[in-house]
């Protein structure tokens, strides 16, 4: 269960995990549909998840999401759920009233581990909802990165430093969830923001300009960041 920073964190967190053990994830609709990853995602197993943004998120595909995540536990497949459903607004992870993981916990199979992870250092890149405040297209996005790639002859490219730390939560996680969605979804941000917000970073994507690393209060972006919060809440 990953905190969900940007659009790339999952490609880095599975990418990171399949050295050791093969992994499902839950991959939302309009990835999973593009015609370029379709054929690959139903080869791997993936699990197709609606897109929120539709209005498909309903009981009934929740419903479809335990079940077909729970078919997989019960075949021994490590799988790979996002609590929140979207990539976040700000360096501090919400959320909110989800029910997809509070679903998911309260019917696991016995002896299944938990696994909650947090991920630190993508707020703020090209693929996070710092720049415009909305989730970026992922194709667009991957056409800059292999420009990025190319202008900087491969070896030059800047570096982004991320962190990914992989906690045991079985236990705690099982007795939230027997408290109720709310008090489960809170102890899942609160571990979450364990550490406190995740500070932005941004760095330069060419070589020839110096790398830089540094913290912005952007008040316009905290004027949005505020408005969407109130809404969301």
């Amino acid at each position: 269960l990953p905190n969900h920073q940007a659009l790339i964190d999952p490609v880095i967190l599975i990418s990171n995990i399949y050295r050791y053990k093969i992994v499902l994830p839950a991959i939302s609709s309009m990835y999973y549909d593009f015609f370029l990853f379709k054929p690959f995602f139903k080869w791997w197993g993936a699990i197709k998840v609606s897109d929120p943004g539709k209005g498909n998120r309903d009981t009934n595909v929740l419903k479809d999401i335990s079940r077909s995540m729970l078919k997989g536990l019960r075949r021994g497949k490590c799988m790979v759920l996002y609590p929140s459903g979207q990539i976040a607004n700000s360096g501090y992870e919400r959320i909110y009233n989800k029910k997809s993981a509070h679903l998911l916990v309260s019917k696991l199979p016995e002896h299944t581990t938990i696994v909650g992870v947090r991920i630190k250092g993508l707020w703020g890149s090209m693929w996070s909802k710092y720049k415009s405040g909305k989730s970026p297209n992922f194709n667009l996005q991957l056409l800059k990165g292999c420009f990025f790639i190319i202008e900087n002859f491969l070896f030059f490219l800047p570096r982004r430093q991320v962190e990914i730390e992989f906690t045991d939560i079985t236990k705690q996680a099982k007795e939230f969830s027997l408290l109720g969605r709310k008090d489960f979804n809170l102890f899942l941000e609160q571990f979450y923001n364990k550490n406190g917000e995740d500070q932005l970073a941004l760095i330069s994507h060419f070589f020839l300009i110096k790398k830089q690393l540094k913290l912005i209060q952007d008040k316009d972006w905290l004027k949005r960041q505020t408005v969407s919060d109130e809404f969301n809440s």
